[in-house]
């Protein structure tokens, strides 16, 4: 009996061992492709910079809704000839002040890369248009908070967008390790 036991346990284990290249390489794709930046859409459409008409239609309220991780780019349409984005400061972006931006885009199809965490603040270069709320804060999330939900900032302390909780994304690629993390830990420990 003890013998027959020790034969399927070995056999359990090759069948382990090879399964794992696929397996590895399966669990390599799907952990990839959740890692992976992305070019976002401001205002998930090709007319988003431009004056709301409404304050539930400013992309302020689309960005509270959206996730940014390091390494995504904002991709910003808009005629160049009537206007422009000005990443700024926060005092610059409260106050609606274009006369000194940290960077300057003129160019109609703009693309921001967002290579750290914490906030990033743009406003419209054209006269009159960030007062009437063509504004954005797009927070982006730190690697190392990324699985816990922040609150959201109150009205009174920032003008933009809430932080959003965290996709699921994050609890999937914990799924995903556990799994694995059982399957090859239960081939070992029965050897």
């Amino acid at each position: 009996m003890r013998g027959a036991l020790q034969l399927t346990r070995v056999s359990i284990f090759a069948a382990i061992l090879r399964s794992f290249p696929s397996s590895l390489a399966l669990f390599l794709l799907l952990f990839s492709s959740l890692c992976e930046a992305r070019d976002i859409l401001v205002g998930g459409k090709t007319d988003s910079w431009k004056i709301p008409t409404a304050q539930s239609d400013t992309i302020n309220q689309w960005a509270g809704d959206s996730r940014f991780r390091i390494g995504d780019t904002l991709v910003l349409n808009y005629d160049k000839e009537k206007d422009s984005v000005l990443e700024v400061t926060k005092e610059a972006y409260m106050s609606c002040n274009t006369s000194n931006p940290i960077t300057e885009y003129k160019d109609g199809n703009t693309k921001v890369k967002l290579d750290r965490s914490g906030p990033f603040y743009f406003i419209s270069g054209a006269e009159g248009h960030c007062a009437k709320g063509l504004k954005l804060i797009v927070v982006v999330m730190s690697p190392r908070h990324s699985t816990i939900s922040s609150p959201a900032p109150s009205p009174m302390e920032s003008e933009g967008p809430a932080v959003a909780p965290t996709s699921s994304a994050t609890s999937l690629k914990a799924t995903i390790l556990m799994g694995f993390g059982a399957v090859f830990g239960f081939g070992f420990l029965i050897m």
